[in-house]
């Protein structure tokens, strides 16, 4: 009894050990997103991260855990893709929602099998899509529904799913990418109830040449230019306008725009506002943290190797539209 207590606290000092508390500066993370747990009076930030195994890698999630936005107490491993699931590689742009008193992992998956839609002329891409996984708590595990499928469509190069629910129907949007399309598209697809599949086929909502910000990529295909979707995050505004912040890329900087639904629903026609809302950072979303501020989170600056990092910015609400007031996370 005694050698297994002195191993248990072995394992618990190394578990310890293991954990650190980190700036938000100093922890390199693409497109944050940032869950608040009142009931806790944590935040989770979710974190893509993957594991290797017989020299293979496999797609999975981290979170960090704050009580005041600026220090992050972590990582813990919340996810990692099942080793049975229709593809296991990187996840990208995880999000987690609270719905019905569970907790919902929307991760973009990839893959090491070409898409088979590749165009002649355009460079390589392996096939990716949005799957929804669930959970009892914000730590997970979170599992996969029966079948392991992905939500958006098998034949479509898809990314960066989020939750909306509207009048009881729970919604995925979702990008369609620039890499098949050119014109990158966002995209609405109704989900069960349980999240568990898709109802129906999906529906266009715009394409990102729509916002006159939206100048377009640096790489062209068959003569046209490239123009991409990322990171949809919808948000109804104290008036009832229903806005949704999106990037892109303005001048060859990535950026974060708004469009707003005319009808006030999620099938629109949605309007894009003129001027982009951020330069040079992306991929954002909004929550409101604990003093009941309003905020806006994202990635900046867009360049890999190691530099980008998470900032926070306190939003106003205009009612029409959002204005930035601050940062938040100062450094």
């Amino acid at each position: 009894m005694r050698r297994l207590t002195i191993l248990i606290l072995a394992c618990l000092t190394a578990l310890g050990a293991a954990a650190q508390t980190k700036r938000l500066q100093d922890i390199n993370i693409r497109d944050p997103f940032i869950m608040p747990d009142a009931k806790q009076g944590v935040y989770y930030m979710y974190q893509s991260s993957s594991t290797h195994e017989n020299g293979k890698a496999y797609g999975g999630m981290i979170a960090w855990k704050s009580r005041d936005l600026k220090s992050w107490e972590g990582p813990i491993r919340v996810f990692d893709v099942p080793r049975d699931n229709w593809i296991t590689g990187g996840v990208w742009a995880p999000e987690v929602h609270k719905y019905k008193n569970k907790y919902y992992l929307f991760a973009t998956l990839n893959s090491d099998v070409r898409w088979k839609g590749q165009k002649s002329g355009h460079p390589a891409y392996t096939h990716r899509a949005t799957q929804i996984f669930w959970s009892k708590s914000p730590e997970g595990p979170f599992l996969p529904f029966e079948g392991k499928q992905p939500h958006t469509p098998l034949d479509g190069m898809c990314l960066d799913g989020t939750l909306w629910v509207e009048d009881g129907t729970p919604y995925m949007i979702y990008c369609h990418e620039w890499v098949e399309t050119l014109d990158g598209e966002m995209a609405l697809v109704e989900l069960k109830k349980d999240l568990s599949a898709p109802v129906g086929e999906s529906q266009r909502l715009f394409c990102a040449s729509a916002a006159e910000w939206s100048t377009g990529g640096n790489t062209a295909f068959e003569g046209k230019k490239s123009y991409v979707t990322d990171g949809c995050f919808l948000y109804r505004t104290k008036t009832g306008k229903l806005l949704m912040v999106w990037s892109s890329f303005k001048d060859g900087v990535y950026a974060v725009g708004i469009a707003e639904s005319d009808t006030g629903k999620v099938i629109g026609p949605w309007r894009q506002q003129r001027e982009p809302l951020f330069i040079n950072g992306g991929h954002s979303m909004i929550f409101e943290d604990f003093e009941g501020h309003l905020c806006l989170v994202l990635h900046s600056p867009n360049s890999p190797g190691g530099q980008e990092r998470a900032h926070i910015y306190e939003l106003e609400d205009l009612g029409h539209t959002l204005k930035i007031k601050r940062e938040i996370s100062e450094y």
